[in-house]
C-alpha cells in the first residue's frame, strides 16, 4: 500500500487525508493568497531559493506578512520532501491571509496560513513531450498590469482557467491568452516562446505574464548555448507563423507546441532549438548546484 503524503499545516505534519483548513480562511473564500510551485528532481530541489524570493514577493504586494523567515521557509520545505521521501516531487506552498470572517476585510484575518503540500503531478499526456500538444488561442484575455496582475502569484486563477475550460471544449492540451492590446501574452499556466529564423522571442513582462522562473533560466540557457533570445510584443500571426513554438512552465519544465489553433507549426513536429533545449534542461535539473540537494 502506497505511503499516505504528510501536509504541512502551520507547523504541524498531518496525512493527506486529515489535511484540513477553516472554511473561513479567506484562501479559500475569496482566493486571497499566494503560493509557489517547486519540482524537486532526483533529490534536488530545483531553483528553490529563487522561488522562495518570488514567494515573498508576490506576499509584499499583496501585503501579507509571511509568518516565516526565508531560511525557515527553506527549512520547512525541505524538511517536508525529506519526511515524505520522495526523490521526485512537485511541492505546493501556499500562504492565506488565514482564518478571518465573511466579510473580505484582511484585517479580520490576523494570522496567516502556512500549507506545504509535497506530492505528485501530471499536467500533459505522458508523450507530449515527444510529440508536442495543441492549443487554442483564448478569447479570454489575461488580466491587465494594473488589476488582478499575473506578476503576483496569488490563489486566484480564475482568468487561467476560464481559458483552460475553452481549450478543454475543443480538446486542445492548452490555451494560449492575449494581453489587453491583442498582443501573445502566455499559456494559462505556463510561459511561452516561439522561434522564427534561428532567433528565439518571448513575450515582455508588459504583456501581463508571469515572470517564471523557468522562463528566465531557459533564457539563460538558451544565450549559453548561443541562441539570441528577444523579449518583445509577438503578435498572434507571429505565433501561427513561427517555426517552432514551446511552453516552459515549474511543472511541464518545457513543452513543445506543434497546432495552434487549427495551424500546423512548423513541420508539426517539436523543433530543433526546442529539442536542444530540453536536452540540456533535463541535465540541468538534477545538479545541485541548480537548486538544494534535499537527500544526502
Amino acid at each position: 500500500m502506497e505511503k499516505e503524503p504528510l501536509v504541512y499545516i502551520d507547523g504541524s505534519l498531518v496525512p493527506k487525508s486529515q489535511a484540513k483548513i477553516s472554511v473561513f480562511d479567506h484562501g479559500f473564500l475569496y482566493g486571497d493568497g499566494v503560493f509557489e510551485s517547486i519540482m524537486v528532481f532526483n533529490g534536488v530541489a530545483f531553483q528553490i531559493k529563487e522561488h522562495v524570493d518570488r514567494l515573498y514577493d508576490s506576499a509584499k504586494a499583496l501585503c501579507l506578512e509571511i509568518p516565516l523567515t526565508k531560511e525557515e521557509m527553506l527549512k520547512a520545505i525541505i524538511n517536508a520532501v525529506r519526511v515524505n521521501g520522495l526523490r521526485d516531487a512537485y511541492i505546493r506552498v501556499l500562504v492565506t491571509r488565514g482564518v478571518g470572517d465573511l466579510g473580505l476585510d484582511p484585517r479580520k484575518c490576523r494570522k496567516p496560513t502556512l500549507i506545504i503540500i509535497v506530492d505528485k503531478i501530471k499536467l500533459f499526456k505522458d508523450e507530449a513531450w515527444s510529440q508536442g500538444v495543441t492549443a487554442i488561442i483564448s478569447s479570454v484575455r489575461r488580466d491587465r498590469v494594473d488589476a488582478t496582475t499575473h506578476e503576483i502569484k496569488s490563489m486566484n486563477y480564475l482568468n487561467s482557467i476560464l481559458a483552460k475550460l475553452e481549450a478543454n471544449a475543443v480538446g486542445a492540451d492548452e490555451a494560449i491568452m492575449l494581453d489587453e492590446r491583442g498582443f501573445v501574452s502566455e499559456g494559462a499556466t505556463d510561459n511561452i516562446f516561439i522561434v522564427k529564423g534561428g532567433v528565439i522571442y518571448t513575450p515582455q513582462r508588459s504583456s501581463g505574464i508571469l515572470p517564471g522562473i523557468t522562463r528566465r533560466r531557459i533564457m539563460m540557457l538558451a544565450e549559453e548555448l548561443g541562441y539570441h533570445v528577444v523579449e518583445k510584443d509577438i503578435t498572434p500571426a507571429e505565433l501561427l507563423t513561427a517555426d517552432e513554438v514551446f511552453l516552459t512552465g515549474t511543472a511541464a519544465s518545457i513543452v513543445p507546441v506543434v497546432k495552434i489553433a487549427g495551424r500546423t507549426i512548423g513541420d508539426g513536429k517539436p523543433g530543433v532549438i526546442t529539442r536542444k533545449l530540453m536536452e540540456k534542461f533535463r541535465e540541468l535539473k538534477e545538479s545541485p548546484a541548480e537548486g538544494i540537494k534535499v537527500f544526502e
